[in-house]
């Protein structure tokens, strides 16, 4: 089984989680191949789909969304995970958080099977608004690996059953 775990990520801190899920599937003993949406991976060539997106006033990085809508008919064949990062606090880590409202109907299109929001990460170089004004503030990285991995090891149950 080949999986493509695939994002959309403007800072750097979904890439980093995209990559430690990559990782720990390889791990598991799952093929799998890490690939930023924006490279506009094919599809076809995969047996299962991870996709994550940074949330900017709850919705994906445009990358990701895009990818979404192009591939749609595609992913609704294949077995499909999302994730989320974003929160710039623990509250990831403390509580399960639920997709947003425009995550959910991604999910919808595709028939995706799960979803798991990580806590984000802002530099406080972040020269990009709403970030810098957000960053002078709210600087940091709230991702947990073990949060990560974990959920990926589960994601590597469910992929050889």
């Amino acid at each position: 089984m080949l999986v493509l775990v695939t994002y959309g990520s403007k800072m750097g801190g979904t890439e980093g989680i995209a990559r430690m899920i990559g990782d720990t599937l390889a791990a598991e003993g799952i093929d799998v191949e890490v690939i930023p949406a924006d490279e506009r991976p094919d599809v076809s060539h995969f047996d299962a789909v991870v996709v994550g997106g940074g949330l900017y006033a709850d919705r994906w990085q445009k990358e990701a969304r895009k990818f979404i809508k192009k591939n749609f008919k595609e992913l609704s064949r294949k077995p499909v995970w999302f994730f989320s990062s974003g929160p710039l606090d623990d509250s990831a880590e403390q509580e399960e958080i639920p997709e947003t409202e425009p995550v959910h109907k991604l999910m919808e299109m595709v028939g995706a099977r799960g979803h798991e929001t990580f806590g984000g990460a802002l530099p406080a170089d972040a020269d990009w608004f709403p970030a810098s004004a957000m960053a002078k503030e709210n600087s940091g990285d709230w991702r947990d690996e073990d949060h990560i991995r974990d959920w990926a090891r589960k994601l590597a149950v469910e992929l050889r059953s």
